[in-house]
């Protein structure tokens, strides 16, 4: 079994166990309260570093991605989740604690440290949670995907927007189904290796319509 020590706050680690243990956690709660139907799992690949890019407009798109990949996977998460007790239980389940207002780099090197040793990072490239439809994407996707060489896999969560059943704002409501839809692997880079501002440009660009393309896709595929 790898462990993987990391730089970051308090000198914690991300470690495969955690993010295993927490996609354990993910399949559990996912499959009790909601009715996950996966589609395109396989197009994952099975080994090496992997961007998984998800859409973002519920709250359960992170742990239902999580749930739900056939890898374990370390997201990105904001920092104002790790409160309290979810502090610790977030770190011990592989997630990375990212402050958004500013460049957070022991949050990046923890995140290229889980691309490094060929492992699966999660990211919501829009930012925060809205509308899931990628319509503007951050910089950070394509640092990562160009700076690692790591194969982007976009994926779209698709749930109930009704409000009936639900019991908390920003979540389907309980037993309704939700889709996610894994998309074809790419690479964002175009293949010269260096990372000039002209290259992440062009990579977002690149990304964005990728990502675009796939949640079209995904709502056609899945009648949503």
């Amino acid at each position: 079994m790898r462990r993987h020590p990391r730089r970051g706050e308090a000198g914690r680690e991300v470690t495969e166990r955690g993010a295993a243990v927490g996609r354990g956690i993910g399949i559990g709660l996912m499959y009790g309260l909601w009715k996950p139907r996966v589609l395109g799992s396989w197009r994952v690949p099975a080994s090496g570093p992997v961007i998984l890019a998800v859409n973002h407009s519920h709250n359960i798109d992170g742990p239902m991605v999580m749930g739900t990949a056939p890898r374990p996977a370390h997201f990105l998460i904001k920092k104002e989740a790790f409160v309290g007790p979810l502090d610790p239980f977030l770190r011990g389940i592989g997630q990375v604690k990212v402050d958004r207002s500013t460049a957070d780099r022991g949050a990046i090197a923890e995140a290229l440290g889980v691309l490094e040793d060929g492992g699966v990072l999660g990211i919501f490239p829009e930012g925060t949670r809205g509308e899931g439809d990628f319509a503007s994407l951050r910089a950070g996707l394509a640092y990562f995907a160009v700076r690692s060489g790591a194969a982007i896999v976009p994926v779209a969560v698709l749930g109930s927007t009704e409000r009936r059943g639900r019991l908390i704002k920003g979540l389907p409501p309980l037993r309704s189904r939700v889709d996610v839809v894994f998309g074809d692997a790419f690479q964002a880079g175009d293949g010269s290796g260096r990372r000039t501002r002209k290259v992440l440009d062009e990579a977002t660009v690149r990304i964005q319509e990728r990502l675009t393309g796939h949640l079209k896709d995904a709502k056609r595929l899945t009648g949503r």
